[in-house]
């Protein structure tokens, strides 16, 4: 599985908190692991074309497209940038 990240995920990225920060490289490793544990609530969202989201805690959020071995990370968050999508 290869990850990349468009500019608009490394930006959120960048405005997090370094604890939300630390807490998003634990999930992602986990997703890397099994992208079905369990605690990141991962599922397809809804009324869009191949976007998924995933938790990163009960508040944080990121959303992703999945196509063969390739995920692109899209955004990082509050549940507010599901709105975004």
């Amino acid at each position: 599985m290869k990850f990349r990240a468009l500019r608009t995920f490394a930006g959120d990225y960048r405005k997090l908190p370094a604890e939300i920060q630390r807490r998003f490289d634990k999930a992602i490793k986990l997703f890397e692991a099994n992208p079905r544990h369990p605690s990141l609530r991962v599922k397809k969202m809804k009324g869009t074309a191949g976007i998924w989201e995933a938790s990163v805690t009960m508040s944080y959020r990121f959303t992703f497209n999945w196509e063969a071995d390739v995920i692109t990370l899209r955004r990082i968050g509050t549940h507010s940038i599901l709105e975004k999508e």
